[in-house]
């Protein structure tokens, strides 16, 4: 896929049926696709009433499977080919942001990125390096790309909102352990919800950990 070609999404107007204020992007894991995280946005309608959601498929085509999508391939793993196919992913996903952002007439200081697992990596790494940065981003079971590098290129500090499954055998909890200390290192404001007994998944907890966060992030007063 060329990096330019539009990504396909599915969306979801604000419950309120005002106009929007915010715009929630899910970025769903690796081998999924853009309906993977959608229904989420029926969970977090009632606490955000103005937001405007939109699910987007990864890129490319999963390449490890006959079905799914992915940011970027996990055959090469190293630490560069991983930043490389980010780095990759993040300009695709800021020109699809870019274009839905205006026609809804907002700005990126109105967007929160809700990512799992590798939709995470990518909404983390993409939050941290673009200039317009986002509002905030809730990262479940994630991971930060190349955080030595990070200090270096960073040029946005959205307020961030790990969750992680202590049990996770998919993206290790060392994960998230070393993603929070890098982003308190830069002075990230970060907020770190560890799950004991959860694996590689988001549960109704972790939901509501994330319904809360982006209720604080957009100064929303809630009625629930």
């Amino acid at each position: 896929m060329n990096q330019r070609e539009a990504l396909s999404y599915l969306e979801q107007p604000p419950a309120s049926g005002n106009s929007p204020k915010q715009l929630i992007v899910f970025l769903h894991g690796i081998g999924a696709d853009k309906s993977d995280l959608f229904p989420l946005a029926d969970e977090l309608a009632p606490f955000l009433p103005d937001a405007h959601f939109v699910s987007y498929d990864a890129p490319f085509p999963y390449d490890l499977a006959p079905y799914g999508r992915q940011w970027f391939s996990l055959q090469d793993r190293s630490a560069e080919s991983l930043k490389a196919g980010a780095a990759i992913a993040s300009v695709t996903l800021k020109a699809a942001i870019e274009s839905k952002l205006k026609e809804l007439t907002l700005t990126f200081d109105e967007v929160a990125m809700i990512g799992f697992s590798q939709g995470g990596m990518v909404a983390l790494y993409c939050s941290l390096r673009w200039e317009e940065g986002c509002k905030g981003v809730v990262s479940y079971s994630g991971a930060l790309i190349d955080p030595a590098g990070l200090k270096d290129e960073i040029q946005s500090k959205p307020e961030v909102c790990l969750i992680h499954g202590e049990a996770d055998v998919v993206v290790p909890f060392i994960a998230f352990e070393e993603a929070y200390q890098a982003l308190q290192n830069l002075d990230v404001p970060v907020l770190a919800y560890s799950q004991q007994d959860l694996g590689h998944g988001i549960d109704p907890a972790g939901l509501q950990i994330g319904a809360a966060f982006l209720q604080h992030t957009f100064d929303i007063i809630s009625e629930k």
